[in-house]
C-alpha cells in the first residue's frame, strides 16, 4: 500500500507487487521513490483513491497522475471513481454507527485494499495486520511501518488518530473492528500475528474502481 517498499525486505513482503493502493496523500512519497516503486515491467496494477476536488480535473492529484502516465505510459493506472467513495463513505457509517465527515474521520488505504481484496478474491489472507484489541497494552513495541524510521509506535499512532476530534484522522482501530466482522462472512484470515476473529455481522459490496483517462 502506498509508498511501501519491497526492496530490501524480500525475506518478509516478496519480491512482486501485483496491486498497490494508494491514497492522495502518498503520490509525493510514491513519486519520490519511482524507480523502485513504479516499475512497468512488473505489470503491478496501481489503484488511487481521493476526493473529487484533488482526483478530478482541475485538481492536483488528476494532474500528476496525468503526468505519470504521460512519462510512464505503460503504467496501469486506475483511480476509485466518487460514485464508489460515496458508497464506502455509507458502508463506513452502515457498519460503524459513524458518519465520516461529521466525526472528522478519513478511511484508511486499509480499507480501500480490504474492500478491493473482498470484491476481487475468493480467500485473503492479510499479512502483518494487528487485531483490534492489540494496543489495549498501548506500549507494545511495535512500529507504525516496517520500513523507513522506526521511531514511530504502532500504538500511539493508532490511539491517537482513534481518539482524535479536530482535523483529519483514520480510525484504524475501528476500521480493525469492521475487518473482523467482515471475516465472519468472507474467507478472511490473518496472519504475523496471527489472530482469530470473533465478531460477526452481515455486509454487501458493489463494484470497484473505474479507469484513468
Amino acid at each position: 500500500m502506498n509508498d511501501a517498499p519491497t526492496q530490501g525486505y524480500e525475506p518478509d513482503v516478496g519480491r512482486r507487487t501485483s496491486l498497490r493502493v494508494v491514497a492522495h496523500s502518498s503520490m509525493d512519497q510514491l513519486l519520490r521513490n519511482r524507480h523502485h516503486l513504479l516499475q512497468p515491467g512488473q505489470d503491478s496494477v496501481y489503484v488511487f483513491w481521493g476526493p473529487s476536488s484533488l482526483m478530478s480535473l482541475p485538481g492536483s492529484g488528476y494532474r500528476r497522475l496525468r503526468n505519470m502516465k504521460r512519462a510512464l505510459p505503460q503504467l496501469k493506472i486506475y483511480t476509485v471513481s466518487q460514485q464508489k467513495m460515496q458508497q464506502l463513505d455509507t458502508l463506513f457509517k452502515d457498519e460503524t454507527g459513524m458518519d465520516r465527515r461529521i466525526s472528522q474521520s478519513w478511511l484508511s488505504t486499509g480499507w480501500f485494499t480490504m474492500i478491493l481484496a473482498i470484491e476481487l478474491c475468493n480467500r485473503i489472507d492479510v499479512y502483518g495486520m494487528v487485531s483490534p484489541d492489540f494496543c489495549q497494552n498501548p506500549n507494545q513495541p511495535v512500529s507504525y511501518h516496517y520500513y523507513g524510521p522506526s521511531n514511530v509506535s504502532e500504538c500511539i499512532m493508532y490511539l491517537s488518530h482513534e481518539r482524535g476530534q479536530r482535523g483529519g484522522h483514520h480510525r484504524f482501530i475501528t476500521e480493525k473492528r469492521v475487518f473482523a466482522d467482515w471475516a465472519q462472512t468472507f474467507d478472511i484470515h490473518f496472519h504475523q500475528p496471527d489472530w482469530t476473529p470473533m465478531l460477526s455481522t452481515q455486509n454487501g459490496m458493489s463494484s470497484p474502481v473505474v479507469q484513468a483517462s
